[in-house]
């Protein structure tokens, strides 16, 4: 199979060794290549990234906040109808390319609305001894029901719910949340058949109980999905309950001897070490049981239920009034003269391009937040013979290039006679940038600096905001939802109301 697949990868890096042997498979790997691979480097202080001979890329800054806001960046940047994660410590199979283009192709035949499509995950165990409780946990991964080292969404499901919740700064959890996020939507996630291998990373003696910080993520899926979280996201149960419990031995021992109450200290160490003993013997029964595991598994089974409880009490505590992530918006328009850039009446000239103070601070406070953004604009001086399509597109590049990136983009090249239904204040612009984003208008704003903006915005049954400048006359607002002072005020009160 030859050509190209709809699809962009994203994989967000720290910039591990194996980041390089994972680009070596893709490049590897038989099967028409993707539209473009991404790599979004989230380290604090980035540096060139080891880029394999033979492999193009395009790599991106992230935020140095965690994966999920990595991913965010990539997508955000992908133009394809499917953007496809890997993490940076995977290998793609021989064949991996030419399975991906087959499970995408058979997404768009199915009868259902298929949103994503999740690879197979391998991981390789010693063949020659028992698994470490490490390798086990590692294990895991291959029954993890929406683990995005190997997972492709449509962009418009991505869209649709703003993407990846950046509230969730590990690699654990993000992914199921999503997930979650997507199926209430009406999309449903399949199994493919291409198949990717996990390697069990090196970890030192204390990376079991650094892992007991996802207890604060479960915390926050358990205020975003309810209690039975875990049976809708096929996620295991897990053993806080047990760990609380151990906890509660530990400080009735504690108290008691503080309070010489020999009986009630006596009773809480005995179930203290009780409960740590069988903890410590299910961790370490399965396993080689050399004496460096069992050393290791001794030390983190007494100080994994007391790391798991205190996560658990600072997530419940941190998110305690979290709301879903990405509802409203799903999508943000800007007209483009007066609005993002200085009006210069029918320009077509790129040179004179000159941003509104405080745009690209707006913008990316709304990026940053997972919002898709996009620009609307009448462009009749095209109609009108007084400069080029071409020119206008000029122009556009020179403010893509400055402000974005845009999700979608749309230019009325039409005369105010002609009678089309794209010039605003007709819908058609908003109504086709919401289809391209695959959002309902309801979930859309508008933000412009005159009444055919907003009137725009309101035909489409979209939010409309007004921000006006000296060329705005006072009626317009009569029209506007809101009315903001610029556009970072603008930004505010639409991150306001998402929040």
């Amino acid at each position: 199979m030859t050509g190209t697949v709809d699809t962009t990868i994203v994989i967000p890096t720290i910039a591990r060794a194996s980041l390089q042997t994972l680009l070596e498979s893709l490049r590897d790997s038989a099967g028409p290549r993707p539209a473009e691979i991404v790599v979004v480097d989230d380290r604090p202080d980035p540096q060139p990234l080891p880029i394999p001979p033979g492999v193009s890329v395009t790599t991106l800054r992230g935020k140095g906040s965690g994966p999920a806001s990595a991913r965010n960046r990539g997508w955000q940047q992908a133009r394809t109808t499917w953007v496809s994660f890997l993490d940076d410590d995977v290998v793609v199979s021989a064949d991996w390319l030419t399975r991906l283009a087959t499970d995408l192709a058979r997404c768009d035949e199915d009868d259902e609305y298929v949103a994503g499509s999740a690879g197979q995950v391998r991981v390789p165990l010693p063949s020659d001894r028992r698994p470490t409780d490490w390798e086990r946990s590692c294990r895991g991964l291959e029954d993890a029901s929406y683990i995005t080292a190997d997972l492709s969404y449509r962009r418009a499901a991505l869209a649709a719910v703003g993407g990846f919740d950046e509230r969730f700064p590990r690699a654990y959890r993000e992914d199921a949340d999503l997930a979650l996020r997507v199926r209430m939507t009406g999309g449903q996630i399949v199994r493919g058949e291409r198949s990717i291998t996990h390697p069990v990373r090196e970890a030192d003696d204390w990376v079991s109980l650094r892992q007991q910080r996802g207890n604060a993520d479960d915390a926050l899926m358990r205020v975003l999905h309810g209690p039975r979280w875990r049976r809708v996201s096929a996620a295991p149960r897990g053993r806080l309950p047990w760990h609380i419990a151990t906890v509660l031995a530990l400080s009735t021992a504690t108290g008691g001897a503080t309070r010489r109450q020999k009986k009630l200290s006596t009773i809480g160490a005995v179930g203290w070490a009780l409960l740590t003993t069988d903890f410590f013997w299910r961790r370490v029964a399965p396993g080689p049981r050399d004496r460096a595991e069992v050393r290791r598994l001794a030390a983190t089974s007494a100080a994994i239920p007391l790391a798991a409880v205190y996560w658990r009490l600072v997530g419940t505590i941190t998110h305690r009034r979290a709301r879903p992530w990405g509802r409203w918006p799903s999508l943000v328009l800007f007209d483009r003269d007066g609005t993002l850039v200085h009006d210069v009446p029918y320009n077509g000239d790129p040179d004179l391009v000159s941003e509104v103070d405080g745009a690209l601070r707006a913008l990316d406070s709304l990026r940053e937040r997972g919002v898709p953004l996009g620009v609307v604009t009448n462009q009749s001086a095209v109609g009108r013979g007084i400069i080029s399509y071409r020119d206008m597109v000029r122009v556009n590049d020179r403010v893509a290039s400055s402000l974005g990136p845009f999700t979608t983009w749309h230019s009325c090249p039409h005369g105010p006679d002609e009678g089309c239904a794209c010039r605003k204040p007709a819908p058609g612009m908003v109504q086709r940038a919401c289809a391209d984003v695959g959002v309902d208008p309801r979930q859309c704003v508008v933000v412009g600096d005159t009444r055919a903006d907003v009137e725009a915005a309101r035909n489409a049954g979209a939010i409309g905001i007004l921000v006006p400048n000296r060329q705005t006359e006072a009626v317009d607002a009569e029209y506007a939802d809101y009315v903001a002072d610029d556009l970072d005020t603008a930004v505010r009160w639409i991150l306001g109301r998402s929040t």
